[in-house]
């Protein structure tokens, strides 16, 4: 039996004539960790999706254990031993986990005790923390994550294709991810795992593949990489010193305090939290899943209500306020960046340019019933040029972006509010090197332009990048607090855990 256990030889897939990859060779040896890096738009996912019978080649081949073949169905794949986890969760949010776990495998006859203790069986194997029992719509990220990644392996897939998997995980979590991937490999599992992590890439993979512009760069075995040497190929430049530069050795001074949240509430996340984020900085807030870091800028936002009884208080420059819909608050002026873009940053079949209008539109004190398309279309052409937004044009659909153009749309749609007060949450989560590099300098205008920022991100080196003061989130309140001249990773980290 030949040692490839899946391959595809000149696959090239048009959109509107466009090549989304173009002549792309790739070959999965058996039993190997195949780490596919590349920018966002360079077809990474265009690719895996192809093999995942999610997308169907407009030219070229693919062959599975030597025989050739073109799933047209992510089923199809799957009965060809294929199971892709999704960046974008594609779990059914009203179920239950156990129901998704071992949806399209149920008997004529099925006990949802049976299902729901064989799902805490399997979940346990995997040093999952998952209630089976919890539905999926009541999840965070990182636990969908999870959920994907279990059902994938329950499967028995003989080629396993990972999508950003670690972007929601804790340090932990992915200690116990690339252990199973480790397992899976010595199962004799082929696995396919694309990460904007390069890190990840160099410690875990086998063999690495680049992609550039929707064309293969090169191949090679691991040891033969280094991160400046994946990046040069990645981006045709280095940008080893823009991306996590040297330590700062200044910080923007701070401006008037613009939030002040005093004691708030919301059982179970938020315990009594209490912070300040001033104009002209930028505020990273650090900590581990579940420290309720998004829960409490969710309830800044209106995205989500604090406790009615003595749920603590929120003032805007010193006035209180209390948002129970984010319609009032992006009036006021305050923006949330979701760390969801899927589920709640766009509407996927509208164009980019509806997309980033309807943004605009939410400022409006009661709205527009009519909207202008002229406007529509000079508010979309601006942004996407302000913020490199690569896309066909400005008509085509958001689902077709990468994940890093779709995050830039995501962005646009807040920053046409013009507001004072700007919350990102995990802004360069599933983004490519160069996409980070642009998301950067434009937080970093932003805090220049004296507006008052927030980064909430799970990634240390993007926090101590950023930040002027850095806030440390364990158990649902702040519990440390840092100038970014005097904070380390280590004394972060000790912070969150400790």
């Amino acid at each position: 039996m030949s040692d490839i256990a899946l391959s595809l030889r000149k696959a090239t897939k048009l959109y509107a004539g466009v090549p989304a990859i173009d002549g792309v060779d790739f070959d999965l040896r058996r039993g190997e960790i195949h780490a596919l890096v590349g920018e966002n738009g360079a077809g990474k996912s265009t690719l895996t999706k192809v093999m995942a019978g999610v997308v169907t080649l407009t030219s070229g081949t693919m062959t599975v254990d030597g025989a050739e073949v073109a799933p047209k169905t992510p089923l199809e794949a799957r009965n060809l031993g294929i199971a892709m986890v999704f960046q974008e969760n594609s779990l059914v949010p009203t179920m239950t986990v156990a129901q998704n776990l071992f949806l399209g495998q149920e008997k004529f006859y099925n006990r949802l005790r049976g299902i729901y203790i064989a799902a805490q069986q399997f979940l346990q194997s995997l040093n999952f923390d998952v209630t089976p029992t919890a539905t999926v719509s009541g999840l965070g990220a990182a636990k969908k994550q999870m959920v994907e990644i279990a059902r994938a392996v329950l499967h028995r897939a003989k080629v396993i294709i990972f999508d950003e998997p670690t972007a929601s995980l804790t340090p932990e979590e992915k200690k116990y991810f690339f252990d199973l991937v480790r397992d899976l490999k010595k199962r004799g599992v082929s696995i396919v795992f694309i990460s904007h992590a390069l890190e990840e890439a160099l410690f875990l993979a086998d063999r690495i593949t680049v992609l550039r512009d929707g064309k293969h760069v090169v191949t090679d075995d691991v040891g033969r990489f280094d991160r400046a040497a994946i990046v040069q190929a990645m981006v045709g430049r280095d940008l080893s010193n823009t991306l996590y530069g040297a330590r700062k050795s200044s910080v923007r001074p701070a401006g008037e305090r613009v939030l002040t949240v005093q004691n708030l509430k919301m059982a179970p996340m938020v315990k009594n939290n209490s912070l300040s984020v001033f104009a002209g900085q930028i505020t990273g807030v650090f900590g581990l899943v579940g420290a309720g870091r998004t829960e409490t800028f969710k309830i800044v936002a209106g995205v989500l209500k604090r406790d009615f009884f003595h749920g603590g208080e929120i003032l805007l420059r010193d006035q209180p306020v209390r948002y129970r819909v984010p319609a009032p608050a992006v009036k006021a002026g305050i923006a949330y960046v979701t760390e969801d873009r899927k589920v709640e940053g766009f509407f996927e079949t509208s164009s980019i340019a509806r997309n980033i209008y309807l943004g605009l539109l939410s400022k409006f004190p009661r709205g527009r019933m009519l909207l202008s398309r002229r406007e529509t279309e000079a508010v979309g052409r601006t942004w996407v040029e302000r913020l490199k937004v690569r896309a066909i044009s400005n008509e085509g659909k958001v689902v077709e972006l990468s994940g890093g153009n779709q995050q830039k749309v995501v962005i646009a749609k807040s920053l046409v509010q013009e507001p004072d007060l700007i919350i990102f949450d995990e802004p360069t989560r599933g983004v490519d090197v160069g996409a980070i590099v642009e998301i950067h300098e434009l937080i970093n205008r932003l805090a220049d332009e004296g507006k008052a920022v927030v980064v909430i991100s799970s990634y240390l080196p993007e926090i101590m990048a950023l930040s002027d003061r850095i806030l440390v989130s364990r158990q649902g309140k702040v519990v440390e607090e840092f100038s970014a001249l005097e904070a380390t990773e280590e004394k972060i980290m000790y912070a969150a855990i400790h």
